[in-house]
C-alpha cells in the first residue's frame, strides 16, 4: 500500500514537496523548484533598448551618389515631414521604464479619435499620425513639445539602424521566398518548380513546425542594422543613408543609432 500526498506553501513560493511512503519500501521525499519567471502572476517582460533617440522619416526612394574620389555609392534618399515631437516621458516611477514618445506627420484633427487628440493638446502638439516610443537609459535633455532636429543628434559617417514595413509580395512559392533551387526543365521532369519533399512519411508522421513552404511573403517588419549615413542636406531636408532600407517610397522609417555592445549599450 502507498500512500501520496503533496504538500504546498501559498503561491508566491516557487517550490512544492513531494512525499512518497509504502509499507514495503521507505519513504522518499522529493522537492520540485520553478524558476522565477514561471511563478504565477509574475511574468517576465523584455523590452528592447535603443543606444539613443530616434526620429522618423519618410522614404523618397533610391540614386547612386558620387564621392569626392568618384566612387559611386547607392543611397536611400529619406525625407522628414512636420513632427519628430516629443510628446510625453515614461519614466521608472509612472510606467516602470523610461523612455521617450516622439510624434511624426502632421494630419487633420479630424483624422483622430478624442483620446488621440486629448493626448496630443495634453503638451500643446499638433495633430500627428505616427507615435512611438524610444526606450532609453536616462531621460536628461529631454523636455515635453520639443522638436527633435536629425542634422543635430546624427552627422555624416554615423552608423544608424532604419526600421520599417517591408514591401508586401502576396502569395509566393519556395523559390522566390527561401530561394530554392529548381529541378530539370527537361528529360520529362515533372517536377520543375515544385516544393519537393516536405518530411518522413511513417516516422514523424507529420510536417515539422518552421518548415520553409509557400506562403505570404513580405508585408512585414524589417530591421536593417549600421548603415553609414553619406549625406545630410539641410537645404532640401533629407538624409542620405547607403544601402536599402525597407518599404516602398512614402514608407515610414524608424532611424535610431546603430547598436554596439560595449559602446552605447552595456554588455548585459
Amino acid at each position: 500500500m502507498s500512500i501520496l500526498s503533496i504538500s504546498s506553501p501559498p503561491i508566491s513560493s516557487s517550490s512544492f514537496s513531494l512525499s512518497i511512503s509504502s509499507t514495503r519500501m521507505p519513504c522518499f521525499n522529493f522537492r520540485v523548484s520553478f524558476p522565477q519567471s514561471q511563478k504565477r502572476g509574475n511574468r517576465a517582460v523584455m523590452m528592447s533598448m535603443e543606444a539613443g533617440v530616434g526620429v522618423m522619416g519618410t522614404k523618397l526612394g533610391m540614386m547612386s551618389y558620387f564621392e569626392e574620389n568618384g566612387v559611386v555609392v547607392p543611397v536611400t534618399v529619406v525625407g522628414f515631414k512636420e513632427g519628430n515631437i516629443v510628446t510625453q516621458l515614461k519614466t521608472e516611477a509612472t510606467d516602470g521604464y523610461d523612455a521617450v514618445q516622439v510624434s511624426y506627420q502632421r494630419i487633420r484633427d479630424r483624422k483622430l479619435a478624442k483620446p488621440e487628440l486629448g493626448h496630443l493638446e495634453k503638451v500643446g502638439a499638433i495633430p500627428m499620425r505616427h507615435l512611438q516610443e524610444f526606450r532609453l537609459q536616462s531621460l536628461e535633455g529631454f523636455d515635453l513639445n520639443q522638436r527633435l532636429v536629425f542634422d543635430e543628434l546624427f552627422k555624416e559617417g554615423d552608423l544608424v539602424d532604419v526600421s520599417g514595413t517591408t514591401i508586401g509580395k502576396g502569395f509566393q512559392g519556395g523559390i522566390k521566398r527561401w530561394n530554392f533551387k529548381r529541378g530539370p526543365m527537361s528529360h520529362g521532369s515533372k517536377s520543375h518548380r515544385q516544393l519537393g519533399s516536405i518530411g518522413a512519411g511513417t516516422t514523424p508522421g507529420r510536417v515539422y513546425p518552421g518548415k520553409k513552404m509557400p506562403g505570404r511573403m513580405g508585408g512585414t517588419k524589417r530591421k536593417i542594422r549600421k548603415l553609414k549615413i553619406v549625406k545630410i542636406d539641410k537645404d532640401l531636408n533629407v538624409v542620405m543613408i547607403k544601402g536599402a532600407l525597407p518599404g516602398k517610397p512614402g514608407n515610414l522609417l524608424r532611424i535610431t543609432p546603430a547598436k554596439i555592445v560595449g559602446k552605447n549599450i552595456p554588455k548585459n
